[in-house]
């Protein structure tokens, strides 16, 4: 399932109303009731601030500061009047963390607040979306255009791993954890292997969720590091969840392999062998060298 326009750009409804014809008033913009809505923006629509209407409310739970929430949208570029992205014709809802440090400004103001279910029209001006992607250009996008957005608003994702305990290797390094019980480092005992011949796998928690499969862009939490017990050099737990696609060439292969096939809800352990991970230029990459250990939440997939 191929991701949508929109996701690549950015990553760290019921009734019909009467159009107007330009301007900066989201009552004026048609929206079709249905699972698959159309938005209609007459041209040269804008807007100086972020603004939201709730078209339907679905009396979920709210989204709050942090949350990540799986979406399906529709975005209009206000210029043109014209569609430049949808979730619902793609097949592949876009899993969001409304996070300051990491969303888009017009998502976070636009959607925090809000709740489950509910379909919220987003207008976002340049200071808060268009001027801020680096592939606008792509999209269709300049940088001063206002952007529309119809959100769906389809469920929370969690935000770690859950399910059965599963008992540990003898042999792998054990995994710590820090004051938030988040997974912080590996360290070293005197039963682990000191040296990774090929790439493995282990779980930690079994969740009871999907299985995932291969292509799919998975939402994760996972924290990365030299094998046994190096320097941590990527984790997701500060800034909130990733989504990443275990698509060839996107993702280490270690992962691709190992990760397809496990259930979402699981916490699970990927050692990857130095040729799995960056290979033997991954200094010169900019990469981190030999072999690497990641313990990965994985909360959800599309």
């Amino acid at each position: 399932m191929r991701r949508t326009a929109l996701v690549t750009a950015v990553v760290t409804a019921s009734f019909v109303l009467t159009g107007c014809g330009g301007g900066t008033d989201l009552e004026g913009i048609e929206v079709t009731k249905g699972s698959s809505p159309k938005v209609t923006v007459e041209k040269d629509f804008e807007t100086e601030k972020t603004q939201t209407r709730v078209v339907n409310d679905g009396g979920g739970e709210k989204v709050g500061d942090g949350d990540t929430v799986k979406i399906n949208y529709i975005a209009v570029n206000g210029r043109t009047g014209k569609e430049f992205d949808n979730s619902y014709k793609n097949e592949s809802p876009m899993t969001l963390t409304l996070n300051e440090k990491t969303a888009l400004p017009g998502f976070y103001k636009g959607l925090v607040g809000k709740q489950i279910g509910s379909r919220v029209l987003v207008s976002v001006p340049s200071e808060d979306g268009a001027s801020l992607l680096q592939s606008a250009e792509s999209l269709g996008l300049e940088k001063g255009d206002t952007m529309v957005f119809l959100f769906d608003l389809v469920a929370k994702v969690p935000t770690a791993a859950s399910g059965k305990p599963q008992k540990a290797p003898a042999t792998s390094p054990k995994l710590t954890y820090n004051d938030k019980k988040q997974p912080a480092k590996f360290v070293k005992t005197k039963k682990t292997k000191a040296k990774v011949t090929e790439s493995s796998a282990y779980v930690l928690i079994k969740g009871e969720g999907e299985k995932v499969v291969k292509d799919s862009t998975v939402s994760v939490q996972y924290v990365g590091q030299k094998y046994p017990a190096g320097d941590v050099f990527d984790e997701s737990w500060s800034t909130g969840p990733r989504q990443l696609p275990l698509t060839e060439g996107n993702i280490l292969d270690c992962w691709r392999d190992l990760l397809s096939g496990q259930t979402l809800g699981s916490r699970v352990v990927v050692t990857c062998s130095a040729a799995d991970a960056y290979g033997k230029d991954a200094k010169k990459k900019g990469q981190p060298d030999g072999p690497l250990i990641f313990v990965v939440d994985l909360l959800d997939a599309s």
